[in-house]
């Protein structure tokens, strides 16, 4: 038995001797329940703690398994059963028994969905059903319901660094096309972050934590009732050096064995260190709501490189900045319920030292002080949403909106030692040149406008049908317009059994990087783009087989057309964008939640997808054809919980034209112990460790690029194992 299948066994059999444990040395759930009463009729009052003890912890269980609710699939709250989408919730409770450190961790545990890296800044890459790119652009991303997706790249930037959780109530995650609800770029799913109010706090909260790779946090939240007003505030911050996992060889190294050279600084580690801070503000009076955040991010990494060779010298900073206002009257009229949004939403990338794309000595020593450039820019975007439900007509709701958006990049800037200078001469590789405001730099500053309106109806036809259909055109400045539609049946089959028919179209439209570049190395844009578009069918069924037993299971095929890859141009050395690209997929995704007794509770879900590319008839490669998730929460004493999870990662082929071996399959542990003292409810302490059994966890470098170099081989290192030690406490 090899190492990495040891690790796997360990993981699964010390997971399994968990559940065992748990199961044997507690009575069944109907036998505890009896026991209860009797305790309770014997006037046992210190059990009343424990059942305190209980209620904390595992009500997020009660809560899934009785029917969660759900507000992102059609923006009208919901039963999770009977919503006309695939959705998952994930709560604040989850968050602090999972001993979630960033939102990477918590989305691990959605079915469907993995979490990966790119070698450009380490950033994450989500990937839904087997959708996914280096830039991740598929999957949509909002903060309250308003998306902070960057126009230069289509997806949260690449500065964006992660984010702390301890100010999120909960995350909703579609998983399937959002388009008709939320327009542009809810194409493989949408992930809605709702950040905690006044009443989620309730008081004053602070905490600290510090772990490996030399990982600090610290924050403080508040909430409380100030003239009337509802205040949320929160402060937190996070720095970390960043795992230090190594590559064996990079892009540089494929280079000095055609030169001869030894310029790379391979063998070498991954670059994840970063710092982050964010503020949040909610104030709340009335029909009216104003927020406002901020997401700061210095000393970010290269990760593995942005030419995928090792740059521990350059580091990014990104300053993103947003605020709302809403006005909502659940009560307009006897029919209307109407809210009103504006929005807007600030972005930049800010460059700290030279970027080396390749480092001192590439291309046969031409360039000594290395292949260098140092791109940035500002966005601004503003948003206007008007949307009303109305419930005039016997048996249905409707739901109307319209709204308007306007995004500019602007203060495109680069400093570089390659191309051409605004002379018309070469740079020379000595020489750093600031080729601002020229048509030398990299892309071009662009507007985008657009408008859009839309319709839904939910149709209660009896109580056991239920049809939702609706429809949204966008109109944008630079493409066009595109008209998406949904529709879901759903049959309440029997009180316990429901059944749900999905259909739904989406699209993605053109970053301005696809779109607009004219002098990246990277890719060339193309003006000519039309956005991406994809359609899904789900057959999707949820049964409540016990009180205590809750169980899932989807259905999903999807088609997508017209996908933006990069068309090498014949003899010219350069790539272009083109609606070059087709895929589709299969698959199913199964979850299963038990409550066996009063102080346990499990989740497992498991995920399979196929996906193929249609234009080489080949799997698309580098995502899981199957996931397992399976998570445990225990109550070992009073006021003692254990959690643990594992994540199994199995059958992640290569990409056309990749002969390397399949990426291994993975299986990792974490654990979390949690004391919390429930009597005055201030103090809470934890103790973590993930990837306990060290398992090697490596995600799918790029495949061969025209020349038919791979740049690297051995693919991107994962973190190994780490600890961490975290401390809470609430001010009565």
């Amino acid at each position: 038995m090899n190492k990495y299948t040891r690790y796997q066994a360990g993981a699964i059999f010390t997971s399994a001797c968990m559940l065992l444990t748990c199961n044997t040395a507690w009575a069944s759930l109907s036998e505890e329940e009896a026991k209860l009463a009797e305790l309770k009729a014997m006037g046992m009052e210190e059990l009343g703690e424990v059942v305190v003890q209980l209620d904390d912890v595992f009500d997020v269980f009660d809560g899934l398994i009785k029917g969660n609710k759900v507000k992102v699939a059609t923006g009208e709250t919901q039963d999770a059963a009977k919503a006309p989408s695939v959705a998952s919730v994930i709560t604040a409770q989850d968050i602090e028994a999972m001993g979630a450190r960033d939102l990477d961790e918590i989305l691990e545990s959605v079915p469907g969905l993995h979490v990966g890296r790119s070698y450009l800044l380490n950033a994450p890459v989500y990937s839904v059903r087997g959708i996914s790119s280096d830039v991740n652009p598929e999957t949509l991303f909002l903060v309250n319901g308003i998306p902070i997706t960057s126009l230069y790249t289509g997806s949260r930037s690449l500065q964006w660094g992660g984010m702390s959780v301890n100010n999120i109530a909960r995350v909703e995650v579609i998983r399937g096309p959002g388009s008709a609800v939320f327009g542009a770029d809810a194409f493989s799913g949408v992930i809605n972050i709702i950040t905690k109010t006044k009443d989620d706090i309730a008081g004053t909260e602070t905490g600290v934590r510090a772990g490996s790779f030399d990982t600090y946090e610290a924050w403080a939240l508040h909430g409380a009732n100030y003239g009337g007003f509802d205040v949320a505030l929160s402060l937190e911050h996070q720095t970390t050096g960043g795992y230090k996992e190594i590559i064996q060889e990079d892009a540089q190294t494929q280079y000095d064995k055609v030169f001869g050279t030894r310029a790379s600084l391979a063998p070498g580690s991954v670059d994840a260190e970063r710092d982050i801070t964010q503020l949040r503000a909610d104030v709340s009076r009335g029909n009216w709501r104003l927020r406002t955040g901020y997401h700061g991010v210095d000393n970010l990494g290269n990760g593995a490189g942005l030419a995928q060779a090792l740059d521990p010298s350059g580091h990014w900073a990104s300053d993103r900045f947003n605020t709302d206002i809403t006005w909502h009257d659940p009560h307009l009229t006897s029919y209307w319920d109407v809210t009103a949004q504006a929005s807007y939403f600030y972005d930049d990338q800010q460059s700290i030292g030279n970027q080396l794309l390749f480092p001192p000595g590439a291309f046969g020593g031409a360039f000594p002080l290395g292949y260098i450039g140092n791109p940035g820019f500002k966005e601004e975007q503003a948003r206007f949403d008007l949307f009303g439900f109305y419930s005039g007509f016997k048996g249905h709701l409707l739901r109307l909106g319209t709204g308007y958006y306007y995004g500019d990049m602007y203060e495109v800037t680069e400093i570089k030692n390659f191309g051409t200078n605004p002379d018309g001469g070469l740079i020379l590789p000595t020489e750093l040149v600031d080729v601002s405001d020229t048509p030398f730099v990299y892309t071009q500053e662009e507007m985008r406008k657009a408008w859009y309106a839309n319709i839904q109806d939910i149709w209660h036809i009896n109580d056991a049908w239920e049809l939702t259909a609706g429809v949204r055109y966008d109109r944008y400045s630079d493409f066009g317009g595109t008209l998406n539609p949904r529709a879901a049946l759903v049959w309440q089959i029997q009180p316990k059994l429901t059944a749900k028919l999905l259909y739904g179209s989406a699209f993605r439209s053109p970053s301005l990087q696809e779109s607009y570049n004219i002098n990246n190395p990277v890719g060339l844009g193309n003006p000519n783009l039309k956005p991406e578009t994809i359609k899904t069918w789900e057959l999707a069924f949820d049964y409540l087989f016990l009180e205590n037993l809750h169980g899932e299971i989807n259905f999903f095929h999807y088609d997508i057309k017209d996908k933006i890859l990069l068309e090498s141009n014949a003899n010219a050395g350069t790539a272009t964008f083109s609606n070059i690209g087709a895929q589709t997929g299969d698959g199913v995704e199964l979850e299963l939640r038990w409550k066996p007794t009063l102080r346990s509770s499990v989740l497992f879900n498991y995920a399979f997808q196929k996906s193929t590319d249609q234009l080489n008839n080949h799997d698309v490669g580098n995502t899981p054809t199957h996931q397992v998730y399976l998570r445990g929460d225990y109550l070992l004493a009073p006021n003692w919980f254990l959690d643990t999870q594992v994540n199994w990662v199995m059958g992640r082929k290569r990409s056309f034209g990749d002969t390397r071996l399949a990426i291994a399959d993975y299986t990792t542990l974490d654990l979390t112990l949690r004391y919390k003292d429930i009597k005055d409810k201030r103090w809470n302490v934890a103790f973590g460790v993930r990837n306990l059994f060290d398992a090697d966890v490596r995600e799918p470098s790029s495949g061969p690029d025209s020349t038919g170099m791979i740049s690297i081989p051995y693919d991107i290192p994962m973190a190994g194992r780490s600890l961490f030690v975290e401390m809470r406490y609430r001010f009565n």
